[in-house]
């Protein structure tokens, strides 16, 4: 479906799985698209009713100028009151800027309404280009700089040729990643938009989203890879430990940023534990988890 979200953007949205069954709503990563979540809908629509979208400029949601933070929030309580019935409760799950998404809004009150659990795969809530590994310098005023004009670059990024893909696993993806995954991300990331990469790009380079972590007060489990370049797991242990209500961590050895891609399975049994801890309460939430 496509529905309306503020300033006249239009988001794609997908809803598949059975009528009824346990909702996960799924918010992708910046230059991603619903695509990046394919192994995970193909699996949970079997019993679960998923609910992905495109971010605004991404995939099939045409691109709009009003490009921030707020404006995230705005997309996903949008999604929200299109898919889920009042006071209807789901796992929402975010991957790098979709799970900035879900701490834009973490004090919204339609999140607070419908959101029984979050999990956030791949993210963090600031200093993301002081803290990124994109660029094979020391830390310091030079590779932050470096780092924030890649993000940030205008030009297009062509076709994926075995450069691109190259460069593109060693930015994104574990050293291990197999090749037909190292496609399928650059399909993926290519496909973006470069109005939309840039103006987001931009949004990433000065995000702050700390406030959004302490008011993300349902049980939120974190997950990352240790071999992330773009997030890398300083990210997540500072975000565990701003959490009020962390309801675990998983960290996943030799894995890049893109975690739904790179370890489906992991992403996907999480969620599911997730949900029958926190949504159908088939798991006892007193159940000890393992980091």
């Amino acid at each position: 479906m496509e529905i309306p979200s503020t300033d006249g953007a239009r988001l794609h949205v997908e809803v598949h799985g059975p009528e009824g069954a346990p909702p996960v709503v799924l918010s992708h990563g910046w230059t991603c698209s619903t695509a990046v979540w394919a192994a995970q809908t193909e699996e949970l629509a079997r019993d679960h009713r998923v609910i992905a979208y495109d971010q605004r400029g991404h995939g099939r949601s045409p691109y709009n100028p009003v490009c921030s933070t707020d404006a995230l929030a705005d997309d996903l309580e949008a999604v929200l009151a299109a898919t889920l019935a009042r006071g209807e409760r789901a796992l929402i799950v975010g991957h790098s800027m979709g799970g900035m998404t879900i701490m834009s809004a973490s004090g919204r009150p339609r999140f607070q309404e419908h959101a029984a659990a979050a999990l956030l795969c791949s993210t963090g809530s600031g200093r993301l280009t002081a803290g990124a590994r994109v660029v094979p310098l020391r830390a310091g005023r030079t590779r932050t700089w470096l780092t924030g004009h890649i993000l940030g670059s205008r030009p297009p990024l062509g076709p994926v040729t075995p450069l691109a893909r190259k460069i593109l696993k060693y930015a994104t993806m574990g050293p291990g990643s197999a090749p037909h995954l190292v496609d399928t991300c650059a399909r993926i990331v290519h496909a973006c938009p470069r109005a939309a990469r840039h103006a987001w790009g931009g949004v990433l380079d000065e995000l702050d989203l700390d406030h959004g972590v302490r008011q993300l007060t349902v049980p939120t489990a974190v997950l990352h890879g240790s071999a992330d370049r773009l997030t890398p797991p300083s990210h997540a242990r500072a975000l565990i430990a701003e959490l009020p209500d962390c309801a675990g961590s998983t960290e996943l050895f030799g894995i890049g940023h893109m975690t739904p891609v790179e370890a489906p399975e992991a992403v996907t049994g999480r969620i599911r534990e997730l949900v029958s801890m926190y949504v159908t309460g088939s798991i006892p939430v007193t159940l000890e988890e393992g980091a």
